[in-house]
């Protein structure tokens, strides 16, 4: 079956593969790694080329770029979003935040809140969080299972989770093949970062109202959550869809690195302005004189 892959993913340490294994990803950047002014620099820098991209992808209107997020809580996606992008157009871009399906989205398959969020050609669509929720969370908390109504569960419950994956990878597979180029971006926040974040949010008045117990409670479950998220990435990490496992306890390496794909992605797409034929080119020329007579 021919793969419907429009770009090469971008050669990275923290590109995952099927032998991924989270407790060999690092958190940290290495120690050969560039320090904050120059990680700052190359962001700036990263993000004036992917203004321009946007500016492209826009006037061709041809691909759509989805960019999903997932981290435990505290582990940067919010900045990093807001970092990355702060240079695209907004009318190009949107940013969608995942949070408790409603009883709507329960009522329909669990991916069709995803797919309502969907950027249109030409756009750049975010994902805070997104369908993998449906095989991290909910793993962790099967008991979540119960309130979704579903008309069959097989007995074993790894069994639902395979069919998931699977449900995952032909879904990203059919949205590639109609021009979607998708980066999927694993934030690999330590748990004792996670919990240096958390304490600021407590000590710090101005950011008391980013503090959520919920964020405390699930840290408890860590190893889940890791167990989770190896299993989840590895299955559906394709070359059409790849994850990259980000360290992300040195929060301006994070977002230098996740930039320096994004670009490096994006530069790989045959995008064109559209051209203007000699009919246009001639009216274009009669009203450039009438303006500088005007002028």
């Amino acid at each position: 079956m021919a793969k419907p892959i429009l770009f090469d993913p971008v050669e990275s340490p923290y590109l995952v593969d099927d032998h991924f294994k989270i407790k060999d990803a690092p958190n940290d950047p290495p120690k050969d790694a560039p320090d904050k002014d120059a990680n700052k620099e190359a962001l700036e820098a990263n993000v004036k080329k992917l203004c321009k991209l946007q500016e492209e992808l826009y006037a061709d209107h041809r691909y759509a770029i989805l960019l999903i997020f997932q981290a435990m809580d505290a582990g940067g996606k919010d900045g990093t979003i807001r970092a990355v992008m702060s240079g695209v157009n907004p009318q190009g871009c949107q940013v969608t935040a995942f949070k408790q399906p409603t009883h709507l989205e329960i009522d329909h398959d669990f991916l069709w809140r995803v797919q309502l969020a969907l950027p249109e050609r030409g756009r750049i669509g975010i994902l805070n969080r997104s369908h993998y929720e449906e095989v991290l969370v909910v793993r962790v908390h099967p008991e979540i299972l119960d309130g979704q109504r579903l008309p069959r569960r097989p007995k074993e419950l790894k069994d639902l989770w395979d069919e998931r994956y699977e449900s995952i990878i032909e879904a990203e597979r059919h949205w590639a093949r109609n021009g979607m180029v998708i980066l999927k971006f694993f934030l690999n926040v330590s748990q004792k970062e996670q919990h240096e974040r958390l304490l600021e949010r407590i000590k710090d008045a101005d950011h008391n109202w980013k503090f959520q117990m919920g964020d405390f409670k699930e840290s408890k479950h860590w190893d889940e959550y890791m167990d989770a998220y190896q299993d989840a990435l590895r299955a559906t990490s394709k070359p059409w869809a790849p994850w990259y496992a980000i360290p992300a306890d040195n929060k301006p390496y994070m977002r230098r690195v996740v930039s320096e794909i994004i670009v490096g992605t994006v530069k790989q797409l045959d995008l064109r302005y559209p051209k203007v034929d000699k009919e246009q080119k001639a009216e274009m020329e009669r009203v450039r004189k009438v303006l500088e007579k005007e002028g």
